[in-house]
C-alpha cells in the first residue's frame, strides 16, 4: 500500500484550505512500545497517521494472536470497521515500537467533512484505496500460496522483516511460525 501521505499529498497541496482544517484537527502523541492504542470491545475513535515506528493490528481466536495489518511511518491505521460504522471492534492496535502519530478524532473528522463538501471527496478516495487494499489482502490469502505471499510481502514491506517478530509476520501472512521459519530459510 503507498503511503496515506503519498496517496493524498496532491490533493492537500492542491487544496491548501484542506491542509490547513487537518492541521488543525490532528494532534501530536507519542506511544511506548507495546502501548494498545485500541483495544477490542470498545468503539474505535480515533485514526492515526504514523510519523515514526510500526503498528499492527490483531484480534485473538481461541487464544490466538492473529496479525491482520501492520503500518508504518507515513501510513495510517485505524480499526477501520468500528471507526466508521462506530460499533465495537473485535480488532486491537499495538505499537510494536516507540511510535509517534498524527491522531484524529471521528468527530473531528466528520465535522470537518460536513464544513465543506469538497473535504468529502477526501475521505472517499481514502476509503477507496482502503477497498482496494483489502481485495489485495483477500486474494493474497485465497489465491496465493504461502511462498507467493511472503515473497509479495517481502517486495512490498521489506522493512516488516527487520523491525517486526517473526510470529507476528507469521499470522499476517496466514502460516505458522514453522512455515515461516522454513520458506525464509529458502
Amino acid at each position: 500500500m503507498n503511503s496515506f501521505l503519498e496517496q493524498n499529498a496532491a490533493l492537500l497541496l492542491d487544496n491548501p484550505l484542506l491542509a490547513e482544517a487537518f492541521q488543525n484537527i490532528m494532534m501530536f502523541e507519542k506511544y511506548p512500545k507495546h502501548h494498545i492504542l485500541h483495544e477490542s470491545g470498545t468503539i474505535c475513535n480515533h485514526f492515526y497517521i504514523i510519523t515514526s515506528g510500526v503498528a499492527r493490528v490483531f484480534y485473538y481466536k481461541e487464544d490466538k494472536d492473529i496479525t491482520v495489518h501492520f503500518s508504518a511511518e507515513q501510513e495510517s491505521i485505524t480499526t477501520i470497521d468500528s471507526f466508521i460504522q462506530r460499533k465495537k471492534s473485535k480488532y486491537n492496535i499495538e505499537a510494536l515500537e516507540d511510535l509517534d502519530v498524527l491522531k484524529i478524532a471521528h468527530a473531528d473528522l466528520e465535522n470537518l467533512f460536513e464544513s465543506n463538501p469538497k473535504f468529502e471527496r477526501f475521505g472517499r478516495l481514502f476509503l477507496q484505496q482502503i477497498y482496494i487494499d483489502l481485495v489485495e489482502r483477500i486474494d493474497d490469502l485465497q489465491l496465493h500460496s504461502a511462498q507467493e505471499r511472503y515473497q509479495k510481502l517481502l517486495e512490498k514491506k521489506p522493512y516488516l522483516f527487520q523491525r517486526v517478530a517473526s510470529k507476528h509476520i507469521a499470522s499476517f501472512l496466514g502460516m505458522t511460525p514453522e512455515t515461516f521459519s522454513r520458506i525464509r530459510g529458502k
